[in-house]
């Protein structure tokens, strides 16, 4: 029973002392979770060495049991032949294997209780390292939350120095700079380069349906006046009879210069056309 009582004194310990105490809580307790699982072990084996001895006295009783059985068959055999003093001696050997049996068989109801006591103390020794188990677990947790509350402790004490929004305002005004001085090199080059005027062309394409657009779906709503009537076609003169109407061109001063130039390069081609027929 002494393996019992170290356990029990182990498991009775206070864990919450031992983690107070230990420079790694959580590897102690690993260990000592081991230390109690492998004692555990050797109490089984010594709590199966008991069962066996029980089983093994069982039997010896039943053994002699058995032999004192047949010495007493002997006894009236010997009877049955006639012979008194070989069945006395047969009854004196059935007495001592009944002497025997009965030795046995109390030692054998000894042995019983004690493996039953020992079973039942093997079940709680085995229910308490489950419970240290599991209280192993939830200080484990414990452990680990405290950790993570100090580590978030920390960092929020090292946000909290003046030294680093310093740096985070120092950092906010460089870059800051930075896209100034990136947006004065782009306007500059703009300007130099004739893009500024070509963006503002594209700007103003790109937005140049969208007041069309509004002013249809009022008017469409109701909400702006309606369109205005479309102005007259232009008048058509008739040159002939079955002739197809056309209107009057008006063509300006740089228009009948680029004519007559087109025409006269036309007469040129041709009369150059004719000349080198003749040859």
């Amino acid at each position: 029973m002494g393996i019992f009582s170290r356990l029990a004194t182990l498991i009775k310990s206070n864990l919450n002392d031992l983690i107070s105490r230990a420079e790694d809580p959580e590897k102690m307790l690993n260990q000592v979770t081991i230390e109690m699982e492998s004692q555990l072990v050797e109490a089984k084996k010594q709590v199966a060495v008991s069962i066996a001895d029980e089983k093994r006295l069982a039997k010896q009783a039943e053994q002699e049991m058995a032999n004192a059985a047949e010495w007493e068959r002997r006894a009236m055999l010997a009877i049955k032949a006639g012979d008194d003093n070989l069945a006395k001696e047969a009854l004196a050997r059935k007495k001592e294997h009944d002497g025997l049996a009965s030795s046995y068989k109390e030692q054998w109801t000894k042995q019983k209780q004690a493996v039953d006591q020992l079973k039942t103390a093997l079940r709680l020794l085995n229910n308490k390292i489950e419970e240290a188990k599991r209280k192993k677990n939830v200080l484990i947790a414990r452990k680990k939350r405290a950790e993570a509350q100090q580590a978030i402790y920390n960092t929020m004490n090292n946000l909290n120095n003046v030294s680093a929004f310093d740096t985070f305002d120092r950092m906010s005004q460089k870059i800051d700079k930075m896209e100034a001085e990136a947006e004065a090199t782009t306007e500059l080059h703009e300007q130099y380069s004739g893009d500024t005027l070509k963006n503002r062309f594209d700007q103003l394409e790109a937005t140049a349906g969208a007041d069309d657009e509004l002013l249809a779906l009022k008017r469409k709503m109701g909400v702006a006046p309606p369109e205005p009537p479309k102005a007259p076609p232009p008048q058509v003169r008739v040159d002939g009879q079955g002739a197809a109407p056309r209107a009057e061109p008006e063509m300006s001063k740089a228009e009948q210069d680029e004519l007559a130039a087109a025409l006269a390069e036309l007469e040129a081609e041709e009369q150059r056309e004719q000349a080198r027929m003749k040859r």
